[in-house]
């Protein structure tokens, strides 16, 4: 029997509440009592004011530095410069995915332990072990892998729910994608983001994740865009970010998360959302798979009843360029990217093909 070596990732804690700003002090003292954070500008003021209260009324150390806009490896280097000069012990990352992606490099780089808060619903990456740095001018320059996930990933539903829907929705598409991409990858014995084979408990959250969203997205998008909270948020944002994160590394990305690469050098989609471009992404991957018609139309109705855009039109595409879409496709089969996770050959030509047909179907359900 061929032996595989699989493996499940996950952060050591990850915890949901209202109001945890302000009591972040409870959750990281047993990892560190120098805190270095990095934060977004928009919530610096409000962080230092109840982060850096819970903190020192507990006689621990915080140092607030603002994020400079980008994750480069210059600002990876100011922020370990930073951290060395205030003796920080731990590092803490509030904002978005780049200034969370490079609150886990500095601590991967200073041996420290890192705790992540996202501000935003609109991705899986808080969970992550993986930094993608960009380049000065804002293109990309590589990923860094890292070798654990962050310590503590904390998800204030106050704070998320109270950011502009779309994000939130534009969350909703990248989890949507989760089961559909580890399934294929379980079914093909590909590789997940660890390099690793998929493990069933990674294909068994992913699944969770695609039911808890069916059960409690639409209520929880409805909630966000009267920027209030409910149990259904909490169900949601739970779904979108630790079941996706983790159903997403130990499970395995496949089609959809190829063909939203392909697509990111279509400069009329440059405005679209990385779970907007997913989304459909995986309208494609179920063409290509031959889905059964009712598994597609139970996404399509997901994927209206949210809001997210539905064509490529809806998207920004205003005129399909044969040529141009068919770099998408050619994109999309490069070597080492998802598109190998698919359990039969894919030739640039089908994703072409499904691409066209995902598009038709999508705007026969407008």
């Amino acid at each position: 029997m061929t032996s595989f070596v699989r493996s499940i990732t996950s952060p050591k804690k990850f915890i949901t509440g209202h109001g945890l700003l302000a009591h972040l002090n409870e959750h990281i003292h047993g990892f560190g009592d120098n805190a270095y954070v990095i934060c977004d500008e928009f919530i610096l003021e409000r962080a230092k004011n109840e982060a850096g209260a819970s903190i020192t009324a507990a006689g621990n150390k915080a140092t607030f530095e603002k994020f400079n806009y980008e994750c480069t490896k210059e600002e990876i280097e100011r922020n370990r410069e930073l951290a060395r000069k205030a003796g920080a012990n731990i590092i803490v990352g509030i904002g978005g995915g780049k200034t969370l992606d490079t609150a886990k490099a500095t601590a991967y780089y200073e041996k420290l332990p890192v705790v992540i808060f996202p501000t935003l619903a609109s991705t899986d990456a808080p969970c992550t072990a993986l930094s993608v740095i960009y380049k000065k001018d804002g293109s990309f320059d590589e990923y860094l892998f890292l070798p654990s996930n962050p310590d503590v990933v904390i998800a204030d539903t106050g704070i998320l729910a109270a950011a502009p829907a779309r994000f939130f929705a534009a969350g909703i598409g990248d989890a949507l994608a989760t089961y559909f991409e580890a399934r294929a990858c379980y079914a093909a014995n590909g590789d997940n983001l660890v390099l690793m084979k998929p493990s069933t408990t990674g294909l068994g959250i992913a699944t969770m994740c695609y039911e808890a969203l069916l059960q409690h997205a639409v209520k929880a998008q409805r909630a966000v865009e009267q920027k209030v909270y409910t149990r259904a948020v909490e169900e949601t944002i739970e779904a979108t970010i630790y079941l996706s994160g983790v159903g997403a590394e130990s499970g395995g990305l496949a089609a959809a998360h190829a063909i939203h690469n392909g697509m990111t050098a279509v400069p009329s989609l440059h405005r679209a959302q990385h779970g907007e471009k997913v989304t459909f992404g995986l309208l494609a991957q179920l063409v290509l798979e031959n889905a059964p018609l009712d598994e597609l139309e139970t996404v399509i109705k997901l994927i209206k009843d949210v809001g997210l855009p539905l064509t490529l039109e809806d998207l920004g595409c205003t005129e399909f360029i044969e040529s141009e879409w068919r770099q998408v496709a050619e994109a999309a089969c490069a070597e080492g990217d998802t598109m190998g996770n698919m359990p039969f050959p894919v030739e640039p030509e089908d994703v072409y093909n499904a691409i066209v047909v995902a598009n038709a179907i999508a705007n026969s359900y407008k």
